[in-house]
């Protein structure tokens, strides 16, 4: 039999978000596996009670003997928030560099799950080796600390996996991208190469974070009033933007969120940080004039917890904001969140605070690759094959498209659970499907989408609840009235209401004997039935409902 090298995600082929890439070498029935990122998703109102969605590992985790380890590119959510969740179900060892690896122990830490030697640090620009699989980390720019591509060689030939990158040409911290590396890695000769798609539709380059700064201070200093910034609070590069925006001012500046203390801490320990100017806590901030105090805070998407939106809604207790002051959105709006954010501006308008965002000033860049940044990546590596990943079925079809322009030999278009072989044939070809699937994070439990759960609390959320326990005296009759207990139900006189389940109740109960315990389930469910029906024909409404019989 020959050896195969197979590629597999099982996140982030379909979808921007809840990255989960696998690679395999050997021979069909003895092939080692390596697992490329493990991210989540964030879930939105379809799912209520829900926040978190994470790849399906069931395929990998079958495999979990021959898995030789968990390679992480960067510290973004959707590359690294699912590793507390999966790596107990695998327990193999984990490699990432420094300020990585600073993040993804924290996040055992909270989950109290001892990881303890299986996390491994690689230092920037590293190497690993894990045969059949020899592993470079190549430093690449993004809008996080530390962004990695893997230059993965293998008897089959070598793939470059970038993760996520855009060529920044003066990022602030960090280098800016080793164009003569990768061409050096292209002049070696690469088989397949596994590239971001986020902004494929985007035409030119994504900008420079230098280019941020530069307009950002312009804006703050025209600024008179108390200046909150909010923005994603991984962008460590943008964070120091704004100290340096604050030192520049005569201003202090203050950290709100616990996202953004978390990463600022991880950021120090990682050696970054070191020479801006200290913050003040958010209870000595109140202390400082509205013209010397920037915050910068979380909940740039409009997140219901985030500080943002506390600190809109005046119910944040330490930051508090009135008229004149304003708010600077340094981030993108990520699609999906408009309606709630749009909702966050205007509140902030009516209350006649300055809103500044990406549409009226130069205050972010994205971290991914615009169509002109993806040309150089292209012409630095020159892949034999290309396949698209990080985003939607849209943006990978448009890359797919672009691949073409730039005369790439064999573009392949894949979705979640396709496994490609790109070793041995004459082209890479999806040649089998892998189980795949999500997960969703239920409280402490991780559920299917079609959980009992999920499905009830669906029906909670669009019908209510309706709760009947029935009191049985011991000659089989009811005692006194039911009790009735609703939510959610649009009901406009409660005792009217009331009056007709116990009307129904007792034309319903009258078929049956109250005492036979052999018809009990029956009695129960002709019961539901009755409430349901008339609950529907008064308030159009079929609650989710629960009827207890208690004999006394």
């Amino acid at each position: 039999m020959k050896e195969e090298l197979l590629f597999c995600p099982l996140g982030g082929s379909g979808e921007i978000g809840m990255n989960l890439n696998l690679y395999a070498y050997g021979e069909p029935d003895n092939q080692k596996w390596i697992i490329v990122d493990v991210g989540v998703t964030f879930a939105d109102d379809s799912v209520p009670g829900i926040d978190l969605i994470y790849p399906d590992p069931g395929f990998i985790v079958d495999k979990k003997d021959d898995v030789l380890g968990i390679i992480l590119t960067h510290a973004h959510e959707d590359h690294i928030g699912a590793i507390a969740h999966i790596w107990p179900k695998i327990k193999c060892n984990i490699y990432a560099t420094p300020f990585t690896s600073a993040l993804v122990r924290e996040k055992f830490k909270e989950k109290k799950i001892d990881v303890g030697d299986h996390l491994k640090l690689i230092q920037l620009n590293g190497s690993l080796d894990l045969d059949p699989f020899k592993i470079e980390f190549v430093t690449l720019t993004h809008s996080i600390l530390e962004p990695n591509g893997l230059k993965i060689d293998t008897p089959g030939g070598t793939i470059l996996h970038t993760g996520d990158w855009k060529c920044d040409q003066n990022p602030l911290i960090g280098n800016k991208i080793d164009e003569k590396k990768l061409k050096k890695i292209g002049d070696e000769g690469v088989l397949a190469m596994i590239c971001d798609s986020t902004n494929v539709f985007s035409a030119g380059r994504a900008g420079s974070e230098m280019d941020v700064r530069k307009n950002m201070l312009n804006v703050i200093q025209r600024l008179k009033k108390r200046v909150i910034v909010t923005s994603f609070a991984s962008n460590v590069a943008r964070m120091e933007s704004v100290f340096y925006c604050a030192e520049k001012t005569g201003r202090q500046i203050s950290l709100v969120g616990r996202s953004m203390h978390r990463i600022f801490k991880a950021a120090r320990e990682c050696g970054y940080l070191k020479n801006v100017i200290k913050p003040i806590d958010p209870r000595d901030a109140k202390n400082v004039g509205r013209d010397k105090i920037i915050y910068l805070c979380t909940g740039s998407q409009g997140e219901p917890l985030g500080a943002m939106t506390r600190i809109a809604n005046y119910i944040h207790p330490d930051v508090y904001i009135e008229k004149d002051d304003a708010v600077i959105f340094s981030s993108k709006i990520i699609p999906g969140n408009e309606k709630k954010l749009y909702k966050l501006h205007n509140q902030l308008v009516r209350e006649g605070i300055e809103v500044i965002s990406e549409e009226n000033e130069f205050i972010h860049v994205s971290g991914h690759p615009n169509r002109e940044d993806l040309r150089d990546m292209y012409n630095w590596i020159r892949p034999k094959s290309i396949i698209p990943v990080h985003g939607e079925h849209r943006h990978m079809m448009e890359h797919i498209k672009f691949a073409e322009e730039m005369q790439v030999q064999y573009p392949i278009e894949v979705e979640n659970g396709d496994i490609v072989k790109l070793f041995p044939g004459d082209k890479p070809e999806v040649y089998d499907k892998a189980p795949s699937g999500r997960l969703y994070v239920d409280g402490n439990v991780a559920v299917e989408e079609d959980s009992r759960s999920i499905k009830e609390r669906r029906n909670i959320s669009a019908n209510g609840v309706l709760d009947v326990t029935i009191l049985v005296t011991p000659k089989g009759n009811i005692h006194n009235k039911p009790i009735f207990n609703y939510s959610g139900l649009p009901i406009d006189n409660d005792e009217d209401y009331k009056y007709e389940l116990e009307n129904i109740i007792e034309k319903t109960t009258r078929t049956f004997s109250l005492n036979n315990q052999n018809q009990k389930d029956n009695i129960i469910d002709a019961i539901k039935i009755s409430c349901r029906k008339i609950t529907k024909e008064i308030t159009g409404k079929k609650p989710l409902t629960s009827i207890k019989l208690i004999r006394i």
